[in-house]
């Protein structure tokens, strides 16, 4: 969830606890001092320019990702072939990536480093396959989670499939699990990114039984754009994932599994709080959610090298009336109600929060303060050394492990008041939930 694409200094190192020394009461105190009229004279001030292009890059859909990748040399031996990549914080880090050339025409699936030189700071890694386009004819590209073009590729039959939203119909793809699934799965990828970033967690899914929908939502290039074209990052697009809910529950859906990652995390919790449905979710799972906007804005403004007072404008543009004029929002975004560690015994749905703590987009202190602050309801798993919302590009078997074994214990069928167990198809014996096959396509 790249809000500023290359621009951060390779001297400001990633921070997990950002913020410029301020507490989030002290950052809301401080908002609320320079609201109403004092945001006309803000106006008039030499940083307001600045303040409003962050605020706008924050909330507008970039229409191409940046080629910010270099490919040095392409090696093949017989069917074999190598990439030499500069190495970089994301292609040092060891398991299986996709990379994009060619403006997005062109897509690769990276695995193991072969060697790495710290030195020269070029890493070679084998290339698993190359879906589309001319790999040895590339020479930029951006380095991805989403690791397969389309189900084919992963070897799951899906269905295309349209979802009736605001403005027209959203595509979506339907992975039908075995039998007749009562529970649903229906996964929102983030911010930026494509329903492909969701293929990861269809395999796990599929072993519990779920049926896996696998959504797209307004401005995200595939599904119709929002009247004002902008992001409501996640107070507007909840409104989407509503419609899938329901097309899901038209078409033999009981109940519902959210999966989330980065934004979409953020319009989970937004849907689990907000929807009509929302007592028809059994559970969620984040992959590093935006548990708290403020926190991330912040993050991003100190790794932009914009001045925290700046930053803080921005963000009061975004929640004011006044500031739709200069975003170009139909309507404030309320950062304040998308605060869920302030909001954290507010949270009743089931949430498991994946989040590696060396996250460089979005920190994960918040997502480890919402369980810390809600136990009962929120299960955080740490893990290390693998960037934004690649969790389980870096470590596919644990990933897939701690997310069986979490939603095994969520789903198991439940006993009644008078002692009968109700349960789904999907809400399996545990004996049946246990039995393994292997990931499709592998």
């Amino acid at each position: 969830m790249a809000l500023f694409q290359r621009t951060r200094p390779a001297s400001v190192p990633p921070t997990p606890d950002s913020g410029a020394g301020l507490s989030l009461r002290a950052k809301w105190a401080i908002g609320g001092a320079i609201g109403g009229g004092a945001l006309t004279g803000l106006l008039a001030t030499g940083s307001s320019a600045l303040a409003v292009y962050f605020a706008r890059r924050v909330i507008t859909p970039a229409r191409q990702r940046t080629a910010d990748q270099e490919v040095l040399a392409v090696i093949r031996d017989g069917h074999q072939q190598q990439v030499i990549l500069a190495a970089n914080d994301d292609t040092t880090v060891d398991g299986v990536y996709g990379f994009f050339f060619d403006g997005g025409k062109g897509h690769a699936r990276i695995g193991r480093i072969v060697s790495y030189s710290p030195a020269e700071r070029t890493v070679a890694r084998e290339v698993e396959a190359v879906y589309s386009g001319d790999l040895s004819q590339a020479r930029w590209g951006w380095w991805s989670g989403a690791v397969y073009p389309d189900p084919a590729a992963v070897g799951i039959p899906a269905e295309d499939v349209l979802i009736d939203v605001d403005r027209g119909q959203a595509p979506a793809w339907l992975v039908r699990a075995g039998g007749t699934a009562r529970t649903w799965a229906v996964m929102v990828h983030g911010r930026g990114a494509s329903r492909q970033e969701a293929l990861r967690a269809v395999g796990p899914a599929l072993e519990l039984g779920l049926t896996s929908l696998l959504v797209s939502y307004r401005n995200d290039g595939l599904a119709p754009s929002a009247d004002d074209g902008r992001y409501g990052l996640g107070s507007t697009e909840w409104r989407d994932i509503e419609a899938a809910i329901e097309y899901a529950l038209a078409n033999g859906a009981e109940e519902i599994v959210l999966f989330g990652w980065s934004m979409g995390g953020a319009i989970c919790l937004q849907a689990a709080d907000l929807s009509r449905y929302r007592n028809l979710i059994r559970a969620m799972v984040l992959d590093a959610p935006v548990i708290d906007w403020v926190t991330v804005l912040a993050h991003h403004a100190q790794l932009n090298r914009i001045p925290s007072l700046v930053g803080r404008y921005g963000q009061l543009m975004l929640g004011h009336p006044l500031g739709r004029r200069l975003t170009g929002l139909s309507a404030p975004v309320d950062l304040k109600a998308m605060d869920w560690v302030s909001r954290a015994v507010e949270l009743r749905t089931p949430t498991l929060i994946i989040h590696s703590v060396d996250d460089e987009y979005v920190p994960y202190k918040p997502s480890a303060l919402l369980a810390e602050r809600n136990p009962e309801i929120v299960t955080f798993e740490a893990f290390n050394h693998a960037r934004h919302t690649k969790e389980w590009n870096a470590d596919p078997e644990r990933w897939e492990s701690v997310v069986k074994a979490w939603l095994r214990q969520q789903l198991a069928p439940r006993l009644n008041p008078g002692g009968i167990r109700q349960g789904t198809d999907a809400a399996a014996p545990e004996d049946q939930l246990s039995s393994s096959q292997d990931r499709p396509g592998e």
